[in-house]
Protein backbone atom coordinates (compact mmCIF):
# COMPACT_ATOMS: atom_id res chain seq x y z
CA UNK A 1 0.00 0.00 0.00
CA UNK A 2 2.86 2.43 0.66
CA UNK A 3 3.55 2.73 -3.08
CA UNK A 4 -0.04 3.82 -3.70
CA UNK A 5 0.44 7.08 -1.77
CA UNK A 6 2.57 8.45 -4.62
CA UNK A 7 0.84 6.75 -7.54
CA UNK A 8 -0.86 8.77 -10.26
CA UNK A 9 -4.56 9.39 -9.68
CA UNK A 10 -5.27 7.90 -13.10
CA UNK A 11 -3.39 4.72 -12.16
CA UNK A 12 -5.28 4.51 -8.87
CA UNK A 13 -8.59 4.77 -10.72
CA UNK A 14 -7.50 1.91 -12.99
CA UNK A 15 -6.52 -0.23 -9.99
CA UNK A 16 -9.95 0.38 -8.46
CA UNK A 17 -11.70 -0.48 -11.73
CA UNK A 18 -9.59 -3.65 -12.02
CA UNK A 19 -10.36 -4.45 -8.35
CA UNK A 20 -6.69 -4.56 -7.41
CA UNK A 21 -7.60 -2.25 -4.52
CA UNK A 22 -10.93 -0.94 -3.26
CA UNK A 23 -11.85 2.68 -2.81
CA UNK A 24 -12.37 2.01 0.91
CA UNK A 25 -8.87 0.55 1.25
CA UNK A 26 -7.35 3.45 -0.63
CA UNK A 27 -9.31 6.07 1.32
CA UNK A 28 -8.32 4.47 4.63
CA UNK A 29 -4.71 4.47 3.46
CA UNK A 30 -4.69 8.20 2.71
CA UNK A 31 -6.63 9.02 5.89
CA UNK A 32 -4.05 7.07 7.90
CA UNK A 33 -1.21 8.99 6.26
CA UNK A 34 -2.92 12.31 7.01
CA UNK A 35 -3.44 11.36 10.64
CA UNK A 36 0.16 10.16 11.03
CA UNK A 37 2.10 12.61 8.89
CA UNK A 38 0.21 15.87 8.61
CA UNK A 39 1.04 17.13 12.09
CA UNK A 40 4.32 18.69 11.00
CA UNK A 41 2.82 20.04 7.78
CA UNK A 42 -0.68 21.23 8.73
CA UNK A 43 -1.81 20.90 5.11
CA UNK A 44 -5.21 19.14 5.35
CA UNK A 45 -6.90 21.56 7.73
CA UNK A 46 -10.55 20.67 7.08
CA UNK A 47 -11.13 16.94 7.48
CA UNK A 48 -14.21 15.05 6.35
CA UNK A 49 -13.10 11.47 6.81
CA UNK A 50 -16.40 9.83 7.73
CA UNK A 51 -18.23 11.16 4.69
CA UNK A 52 -15.21 10.18 2.58
CA UNK A 53 -15.48 6.60 3.83
CA UNK A 54 -19.20 6.60 3.09
CA UNK A 55 -18.53 7.83 -0.45
CA UNK A 56 -15.80 5.20 -0.88
CA UNK A 57 -18.18 2.44 0.23
CA UNK A 58 -20.73 3.69 -2.28
CA UNK A 59 -18.07 3.77 -5.03
CA UNK A 60 -17.19 0.14 -4.34
CA UNK A 61 -20.86 -0.86 -4.27
CA UNK A 62 -21.52 0.93 -7.56
CA UNK A 63 -18.59 -0.83 -9.19
CA UNK A 64 -19.85 -4.20 -7.95
CA UNK A 65 -23.30 -3.39 -9.33
CA UNK A 66 -21.89 -2.70 -12.78
CA UNK A 67 -22.25 1.09 -12.76
CA UNK A 68 -20.06 2.62 -15.46
CA UNK A 69 -17.11 4.17 -13.58
CA UNK A 70 -15.87 7.68 -14.22
CA UNK A 71 -12.20 8.54 -14.83
CA UNK A 72 -11.60 9.14 -11.10
CA UNK A 73 -13.96 6.48 -9.73
CA UNK A 74 -13.26 5.95 -6.03
CA UNK A 75 -10.04 8.01 -5.99
CA UNK A 76 -9.55 10.00 -2.73
CA UNK A 77 -8.59 13.65 -3.12
CA UNK A 78 -8.55 16.96 -1.29
CA UNK A 79 -9.21 20.49 -2.53
CA UNK A 80 -8.21 24.03 -1.62
CA UNK A 81 -10.16 25.49 1.32
CA UNK A 82 -11.55 28.28 -0.87
CA UNK A 83 -13.80 25.84 -2.79
CA UNK A 84 -17.26 25.16 -1.40
CA UNK A 85 -18.10 21.63 -0.30
CA UNK A 86 -21.59 21.34 1.16
CA UNK A 87 -21.45 21.01 4.94
CA UNK A 88 -17.84 22.19 5.29
CA UNK A 89 -16.49 25.65 6.17
CA UNK A 90 -15.26 28.02 3.47
CA UNK A 91 -13.33 30.88 5.06
CA UNK A 92 -10.44 31.86 2.76
CA UNK A 93 -8.57 32.14 6.06
CA UNK A 94 -10.62 35.17 7.10
CA UNK A 95 -11.69 35.08 10.78
CA UNK A 96 -14.91 36.94 9.94
CA UNK A 97 -15.99 33.87 7.93
CA UNK A 98 -14.88 31.19 10.40
CA UNK A 99 -18.48 30.08 10.88
CA UNK A 100 -19.39 30.15 7.18
CA UNK A 101 -20.54 26.67 6.13
CA UNK A 102 -21.19 26.01 2.45
CA UNK A 103 -24.73 25.00 1.54
CA UNK A 104 -23.76 23.48 -1.82
CA UNK A 105 -20.76 22.19 -3.77
CA UNK A 106 -18.66 24.38 -6.03
CA UNK A 107 -18.74 23.62 -9.74
CA UNK A 108 -15.30 21.98 -9.59
CA UNK A 109 -16.38 19.73 -6.74
CA UNK A 110 -19.54 18.79 -8.64
CA UNK A 111 -17.41 17.88 -11.66
CA UNK A 112 -14.84 15.91 -9.68
CA UNK A 113 -17.60 14.01 -7.88
CA UNK A 114 -19.24 13.38 -11.23
CA UNK A 115 -15.96 11.79 -12.33
CA UNK A 116 -16.08 9.57 -9.25
CA UNK A 117 -13.67 11.32 -6.88
CA UNK A 118 -14.00 10.94 -3.11
CA UNK A 119 -13.30 14.07 -1.05
CA UNK A 120 -11.42 13.67 2.24
CA UNK A 121 -11.27 17.36 3.13
CA UNK A 122 -9.75 20.72 2.27
CA UNK A 123 -6.27 22.22 2.36
CA UNK A 124 -4.84 25.40 3.87
CA UNK A 125 -4.61 28.88 2.35
CA UNK A 126 -3.27 32.32 3.31
CA UNK A 127 -5.47 35.13 4.54
CA UNK A 128 -7.83 36.04 1.68
CA UNK A 129 -5.67 33.93 -0.67
CA UNK A 130 -3.29 36.91 -0.88
CA UNK A 131 0.21 35.71 -0.03
CA UNK A 132 3.06 33.51 -1.23
CA UNK A 133 2.81 31.81 2.18
CA UNK A 134 -0.09 29.82 3.62
CA UNK A 135 -1.02 30.83 7.15
CA UNK A 136 -4.03 32.36 8.86
CA UNK A 137 -5.55 32.74 12.33
CA UNK A 138 -8.14 30.02 11.79
CA UNK A 139 -5.97 27.12 10.64
CA UNK A 140 -2.41 28.15 11.46
CA UNK A 141 0.70 27.75 9.31
CA UNK A 142 1.37 25.15 6.61
CA UNK A 143 4.95 23.96 6.14
CA UNK A 144 6.94 22.61 3.22
CA UNK A 145 7.45 18.80 3.28
CA UNK A 146 11.01 19.25 1.97
CA UNK A 147 11.91 21.49 4.93
CA UNK A 148 9.28 22.39 7.50
CA UNK A 149 11.09 25.63 8.35
CA UNK A 150 10.19 26.85 4.87
CA UNK A 151 7.02 27.88 3.08
CA UNK A 152 5.02 25.57 0.78
CA UNK A 153 3.88 28.54 -1.32
CA UNK A 154 0.52 30.18 -1.58
CA UNK A 155 -2.23 30.55 -1.97
CA UNK A 156 -2.61 26.85 -2.87
CA UNK A 157 0.11 25.97 -0.37
CA UNK A 158 -1.79 23.28 1.48
CA UNK A 159 -2.68 21.70 -1.86
CA UNK A 160 0.94 21.37 -3.00
CA UNK A 161 2.23 20.27 0.41
CA UNK A 162 -0.41 17.53 0.70
CA UNK A 163 0.39 16.23 -2.77
CA UNK A 164 4.14 16.23 -2.25
CA UNK A 165 3.81 14.38 1.07
CA UNK A 166 1.54 11.69 -0.38
CA UNK A 167 -1.50 12.72 1.67
CA UNK A 168 -3.84 12.94 -1.32
CA UNK A 169 -4.06 11.63 -4.86
CA UNK A 170 -5.08 14.87 -6.57
CA UNK A 171 -5.71 18.54 -5.83
CA UNK A 172 -7.31 21.62 -7.29
CA UNK A 173 -6.23 25.19 -6.59
CA UNK A 174 -6.68 28.69 -7.94
CA UNK A 175 -4.31 31.30 -9.34
CA UNK A 176 -4.27 35.06 -9.77
CA UNK A 177 -0.65 35.79 -8.79
CA UNK A 178 0.96 32.40 -9.23
CA UNK A 179 -1.12 30.70 -6.54
CA UNK A 180 -1.10 27.34 -8.33
CA UNK A 181 2.32 27.75 -9.85
CA UNK A 182 4.50 28.96 -6.99
CA UNK A 183 3.38 26.17 -4.59
CA UNK A 184 4.05 23.63 -7.36
CA UNK A 185 7.55 25.09 -7.76
CA UNK A 186 8.25 25.21 -4.02
CA UNK A 187 6.98 21.68 -3.31
CA UNK A 188 8.21 19.87 -6.44
CA UNK A 189 4.83 18.97 -7.95
CA UNK A 190 2.99 19.86 -11.16
CA UNK A 191 0.53 22.74 -11.40
CA UNK A 192 -1.47 24.12 -14.30
CA UNK A 193 -2.79 27.67 -14.63
CA UNK A 194 -5.43 27.32 -17.33
CA UNK A 195 -6.33 29.78 -20.02
CA UNK A 196 -8.65 32.28 -18.37
CA UNK A 197 -12.31 31.30 -18.61
CA UNK A 198 -12.06 27.59 -19.44
CA UNK A 199 -12.72 26.35 -15.88
CA UNK A 200 -15.92 27.71 -14.28
CA UNK A 201 -15.16 29.41 -10.94
CA UNK A 202 -18.67 29.18 -9.46
CA UNK A 203 -18.49 28.11 -5.83
CA UNK A 204 -14.84 29.09 -5.44
CA UNK A 205 -16.17 31.98 -3.45
CA UNK A 206 -17.28 33.62 -0.25
CA UNK A 207 -20.94 34.50 0.48
CA UNK A 208 -22.35 36.89 -2.10
CA UNK A 209 -19.71 36.21 -4.74
CA UNK A 210 -20.99 34.66 -7.97
CA UNK A 211 -19.06 36.12 -10.91
CA UNK A 212 -15.47 35.02 -11.34
CA UNK A 213 -12.97 37.92 -11.23
CA UNK A 214 -10.84 38.98 -14.16
CA UNK A 215 -7.48 37.11 -14.53
CA UNK A 216 -8.22 34.65 -11.69
CA UNK A 217 -8.47 30.97 -12.68
CA UNK A 218 -9.16 27.58 -11.13
CA UNK A 219 -6.90 24.67 -12.05
CA UNK A 220 -5.36 21.36 -10.99
CA UNK A 221 -2.22 20.36 -9.10
CA UNK A 222 -0.88 16.82 -9.35
CA UNK A 223 2.20 14.64 -9.16
CA UNK A 224 2.32 14.06 -12.91
CA UNK A 225 1.46 15.74 -16.18
CA UNK A 226 -0.86 12.83 -16.94
CA UNK A 227 -2.94 13.66 -13.87
CA UNK A 228 -3.05 17.35 -14.81
CA UNK A 229 -4.47 16.38 -18.20
CA UNK A 230 -7.02 14.04 -16.62
CA UNK A 231 -8.15 16.63 -14.07
CA UNK A 232 -8.38 19.42 -16.64
CA UNK A 233 -10.60 17.25 -18.82
CA UNK A 234 -12.90 16.81 -15.81
CA UNK A 235 -13.29 20.50 -14.90
CA UNK A 236 -12.79 22.43 -18.17
CA UNK A 237 -16.08 23.50 -19.75
CA UNK A 238 -18.01 26.69 -20.55
CA UNK A 239 -19.47 28.53 -17.60
CA UNK A 240 -23.10 27.65 -16.78
CA UNK A 241 -24.63 30.74 -18.41
CA UNK A 242 -22.61 30.20 -21.60
CA UNK A 243 -23.34 26.51 -22.14
CA UNK A 244 -26.44 26.92 -24.33
CA UNK A 245 -24.34 28.62 -27.00
CA UNK A 246 -20.66 27.88 -26.40
CA UNK A 247 -18.58 24.76 -26.78
CA UNK A 248 -15.05 24.35 -25.44
CA UNK A 249 -12.75 22.59 -27.90
CA UNK A 250 -9.14 22.77 -26.69
CA UNK A 251 -6.59 21.78 -29.36
CA UNK A 252 -5.15 18.32 -28.77
CA UNK A 253 -1.38 17.86 -28.67
CA UNK A 254 -0.12 16.60 -32.01
CA UNK A 255 3.63 16.44 -31.46
CA UNK A 256 4.92 13.03 -30.42
CA UNK A 257 8.54 13.98 -29.74
CA UNK A 258 10.36 16.83 -28.04
CA UNK A 259 12.36 17.15 -31.23
CA UNK A 260 9.21 18.50 -32.90
CA UNK A 261 8.96 21.50 -30.57
CA UNK A 262 10.18 25.04 -31.01
CA UNK A 263 11.06 26.31 -27.53
CA UNK A 264 12.13 29.75 -26.31
CA UNK A 265 13.97 30.00 -22.98
CA UNK A 266 13.67 33.19 -20.90
CA UNK A 267 16.00 32.24 -18.03
CA UNK A 268 16.10 35.54 -16.12
CA UNK A 269 15.44 39.24 -16.62
CA UNK A 270 17.10 42.41 -15.35
CA UNK A 271 13.67 43.66 -14.22
CA UNK A 272 13.31 40.67 -11.90
CA UNK A 273 16.56 38.69 -11.63
CA UNK A 274 16.23 35.14 -10.39
CA UNK A 275 18.60 33.03 -8.34
CA UNK A 276 21.54 32.01 -10.53
CA UNK A 277 20.77 28.33 -9.92
CA UNK A 278 17.22 28.75 -11.22
CA UNK A 279 18.43 30.62 -14.30
CA UNK A 280 21.05 27.93 -14.90
CA UNK A 281 18.38 25.24 -14.58
CA UNK A 282 16.31 26.90 -17.30
CA UNK A 283 19.38 27.08 -19.55
CA UNK A 284 20.16 23.42 -18.91
CA UNK A 285 16.61 22.43 -19.84
CA UNK A 286 17.04 24.35 -23.08
CA UNK A 287 20.36 22.63 -23.73
CA UNK A 288 18.79 19.23 -23.11
CA UNK A 289 15.97 20.02 -25.53
CA UNK A 290 18.45 21.13 -28.19
CA UNK A 291 20.40 17.87 -27.81
CA UNK A 292 17.14 16.00 -28.33
CA UNK A 293 16.56 17.82 -31.61
CA UNK A 294 14.20 20.62 -30.56
CA UNK A 295 14.61 24.11 -31.99
CA UNK A 296 15.67 26.27 -29.03
CA UNK A 297 16.31 30.01 -28.66
CA UNK A 298 17.47 31.96 -25.63
CA UNK A 299 16.65 35.31 -27.23
CA UNK A 300 13.15 34.91 -28.70
CA UNK A 301 10.61 37.00 -26.78
CA UNK A 302 7.08 38.28 -27.24
CA UNK A 303 7.12 41.75 -28.82
CA UNK A 304 6.17 43.85 -25.80
CA UNK A 305 8.00 45.76 -23.10
CA UNK A 306 8.08 43.44 -20.10
CA UNK A 307 8.14 46.31 -17.62
CA UNK A 308 4.94 47.77 -19.03
CA UNK A 309 3.47 44.26 -19.21
CA UNK A 310 4.17 43.89 -15.51
CA UNK A 311 2.57 47.23 -14.72
CA UNK A 312 -0.51 46.24 -16.74
CA UNK A 313 -0.75 43.07 -14.68
CA UNK A 314 -0.40 44.97 -11.37
CA UNK A 315 -3.17 47.37 -12.41
CA UNK A 316 -5.48 44.49 -13.32
CA UNK A 317 -4.61 42.60 -10.14
CA UNK A 318 -5.10 45.53 -7.84
CA UNK A 319 -8.38 46.54 -9.42
CA UNK A 320 -9.60 43.19 -8.06
CA UNK A 321 -7.88 43.54 -4.70
CA UNK A 322 -9.13 47.12 -4.28
CA UNK A 323 -12.72 45.94 -4.60
CA UNK A 324 -12.34 44.55 -1.10
CA UNK A 325 -11.18 47.82 0.50
CA UNK A 326 -13.69 48.90 3.18
CA UNK A 327 -15.34 52.28 2.45
CA UNK A 328 -13.78 53.81 5.56
CA UNK A 329 -10.30 52.97 4.24
CA UNK A 330 -10.87 54.26 0.72
CA UNK A 331 -10.13 57.92 1.49
CA UNK A 332 -6.86 56.93 3.09
CA UNK A 333 -5.96 54.88 0.00
CA UNK A 334 -6.80 57.87 -2.22
CA UNK A 335 -4.53 60.14 -0.20
CA UNK A 336 -1.64 57.69 -0.37
CA UNK A 337 -2.09 57.24 -4.13
CA UNK A 338 -2.12 61.00 -4.71
CA UNK A 339 1.33 61.28 -3.15
CA UNK A 340 2.96 58.88 -5.64
CA UNK A 341 4.72 60.11 -8.74
CA UNK A 342 2.86 58.92 -11.89
CA UNK A 343 6.23 58.22 -13.54
CA UNK A 344 7.28 55.93 -10.66
CA UNK A 345 6.78 52.38 -11.98
CA UNK A 346 8.00 50.60 -8.86
CA UNK A 347 5.77 47.79 -7.58
CA UNK A 348 4.95 49.70 -4.39
CA UNK A 349 3.97 52.90 -6.22
CA UNK A 350 1.88 51.10 -8.80
CA UNK A 351 0.11 49.00 -6.17
CA UNK A 352 -0.63 52.13 -4.12
CA UNK A 353 -2.17 53.91 -7.11
CA UNK A 354 -4.03 50.79 -8.17
CA UNK A 355 -5.83 50.71 -4.83
CA UNK A 356 -8.06 53.49 -6.14
CA UNK A 357 -8.41 52.49 -9.79
CA UNK A 358 -11.54 53.81 -11.48
CA UNK A 359 -13.47 51.85 -14.07
CA UNK A 360 -11.90 54.12 -16.71
CA UNK A 361 -8.47 53.08 -15.41
CA UNK A 362 -9.45 49.44 -15.67
CA UNK A 363 -10.66 49.91 -19.23
CA UNK A 364 -7.32 51.46 -20.17
CA UNK A 365 -5.47 48.56 -18.54
CA UNK A 366 -7.75 46.12 -20.30
CA UNK A 367 -6.88 47.74 -23.62
CA UNK A 368 -3.18 47.46 -22.77
CA UNK A 369 -3.80 43.80 -21.98
CA UNK A 370 -5.31 43.26 -25.43
CA UNK A 371 -2.04 44.48 -26.95
CA UNK A 372 -0.22 41.92 -24.80
CA UNK A 373 -2.56 39.15 -25.93
CA UNK A 374 -1.91 39.90 -29.60
CA UNK A 375 1.83 40.00 -28.96
CA UNK A 376 1.68 36.59 -27.31
CA UNK A 377 -0.40 35.24 -30.20
CA UNK A 378 2.16 36.45 -32.74
CA UNK A 379 4.95 34.94 -30.65
CA UNK A 380 3.22 31.56 -30.45
CA UNK A 381 2.56 31.59 -34.17
CA UNK A 382 6.29 30.88 -34.41
CA UNK A 383 7.12 29.20 -31.09
CA UNK A 384 5.35 26.35 -29.33
CA UNK A 385 6.54 26.78 -25.75
CA UNK A 386 8.22 29.44 -23.63
CA UNK A 387 10.18 28.18 -20.61
CA UNK A 388 10.74 30.69 -17.82
CA UNK A 389 11.05 30.83 -14.01
CA UNK A 390 8.07 30.96 -11.70
CA UNK A 391 9.77 32.52 -8.68
CA UNK A 392 13.21 33.98 -8.07
CA UNK A 393 14.26 31.46 -5.40
CA UNK A 394 13.45 28.02 -4.07
CA UNK A 395 11.23 27.85 -0.99
CA UNK A 396 12.25 30.46 1.58
CA UNK A 397 11.86 30.52 5.35
CA UNK A 398 8.59 31.59 6.93
CA UNK A 399 8.23 35.35 7.28
CA UNK A 400 5.11 36.65 9.01
CA UNK A 401 6.27 40.25 9.27
CA UNK A 402 4.27 43.16 7.83
CA UNK A 403 3.68 42.18 4.23
CA UNK A 404 4.73 45.36 2.44
CA UNK A 405 7.99 45.48 4.43
CA UNK A 406 9.12 41.98 3.50
CA UNK A 407 12.07 41.38 1.22
CA UNK A 408 13.61 38.33 -0.43
CA UNK A 409 17.33 37.80 -0.92
CA UNK A 410 18.19 36.88 -4.50
CA UNK A 411 21.86 36.37 -5.38
CA UNK A 412 22.70 38.29 -2.16
CA UNK A 413 20.58 41.27 -3.22
CA UNK A 414 17.40 42.24 -1.40
CA UNK A 415 14.32 42.37 -3.62
CA UNK A 416 10.88 43.69 -2.63
CA UNK A 417 8.61 40.79 -1.69
CA UNK A 418 6.01 41.48 -4.34
CA UNK A 419 8.53 41.81 -7.13
CA UNK A 420 8.02 38.04 -7.23
CA UNK A 421 4.74 38.67 -9.06
CA UNK A 422 6.73 39.52 -12.20
CA UNK A 423 7.13 36.03 -13.66
CA UNK A 424 3.60 34.85 -12.95
CA UNK A 425 1.98 38.17 -13.82
CA UNK A 426 3.25 38.43 -17.40
CA UNK A 427 1.42 35.18 -18.09
CA UNK A 428 -1.64 35.84 -15.93
CA UNK A 429 -2.51 39.25 -17.37
CA UNK A 430 -2.59 37.89 -20.92
CA UNK A 431 -4.79 34.84 -20.20
CA UNK A 432 -2.23 32.36 -21.60
CA UNK A 433 -1.84 28.92 -19.97
CA UNK A 434 1.20 27.82 -17.99
CA UNK A 435 2.23 24.43 -16.63
CA UNK A 436 4.79 24.37 -13.82
CA UNK A 437 6.92 21.23 -13.87
CA UNK A 438 9.60 19.94 -11.46
CA UNK A 439 13.20 19.92 -12.67
CA UNK A 440 14.91 18.32 -9.67
CA UNK A 441 16.44 19.70 -6.47
CA UNK A 442 18.61 22.73 -5.87
CA UNK A 443 22.06 22.39 -4.32
CA UNK A 444 20.37 22.71 -0.92
CA UNK A 445 17.89 19.94 -1.75
CA UNK A 446 14.85 22.13 -2.37
CA UNK A 447 12.70 21.67 -5.50
CA UNK A 448 13.04 23.91 -8.54
CA UNK A 449 10.08 24.22 -10.88
CA UNK A 450 9.83 26.13 -14.16
CA UNK A 451 6.93 27.35 -16.27
CA UNK A 452 6.04 25.93 -19.68
CA UNK A 453 3.90 28.64 -21.25
CA UNK A 454 1.82 28.25 -24.40
CA UNK A 455 -0.72 30.04 -26.57
CA UNK A 456 -4.24 30.74 -25.32
CA UNK A 457 -6.31 27.54 -25.23
CA UNK A 458 -3.21 25.39 -25.84
CA UNK A 459 -3.54 23.99 -22.31
CA UNK A 460 -3.33 20.37 -23.37
CA UNK A 461 -0.20 21.19 -25.35
CA UNK A 462 1.74 22.78 -22.47
CA UNK A 463 0.75 19.87 -20.22
CA UNK A 464 1.76 17.27 -22.80
CA UNK A 465 5.09 19.02 -23.37
CA UNK A 466 5.89 18.55 -19.68
CA UNK A 467 4.81 14.90 -19.92
CA UNK A 468 7.32 14.30 -22.71
CA UNK A 469 9.98 16.28 -20.85
CA UNK A 470 9.57 14.16 -17.71
CA UNK A 471 10.68 11.13 -19.72
CA UNK A 472 14.02 12.84 -20.25
CA UNK A 473 14.69 14.77 -17.04
CA UNK A 474 12.46 12.95 -14.54
CA UNK A 475 9.33 14.22 -12.86
CA UNK A 476 8.01 14.26 -9.31
CA UNK A 477 10.13 12.77 -6.53
CA UNK A 478 8.75 12.41 -2.99
CA UNK A 479 10.38 14.30 -0.10
CA UNK A 480 12.63 11.88 1.83
CA UNK A 481 10.77 12.25 5.15
CA UNK A 482 7.48 11.22 3.54
CA UNK A 483 8.54 8.52 1.08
Amino acid sequence: MSDLAFSNAGDLARKIRDKEVSSVELTDHFVDRIERLDGALNAVVVRDFERARQAARQADADLAAGVQPGPLHGVPMTIKESYNIAGLPTTWGLPIFKDNVAASDSQAVVDFKGAGAVFMGKTNVPLSLADFQSYNEIYGTTNNPWDVSRIPGGSSGGSAAALAAGLTALECGSDIGGSIRNPAHFCGVYGHKPTWGIVPPQGHSLPGMLAGPDIAVCGPLARSAEDLALALDVIARPEPLDRPGWKLDLPAPEKRSLADYKVAVWATDERCPVDSEIAERAVKIGDALARLGATVSDTARPAFDAALGHITYLNLLNSIMAAGIPPEAYAEAQAAAAQTNPSDLSEEAVMTRAAVLTHRDWLMSNNAREHLRYAWREFFDEWDILICPQMATPAFEHDHSEMMQRTLKVNNDEQPYFKQLFWSGLITASYVPSTVFPTGPSLTGLPIGLQAVGAEYHDRITIDFTRLLAREIGGFAPPPDYA
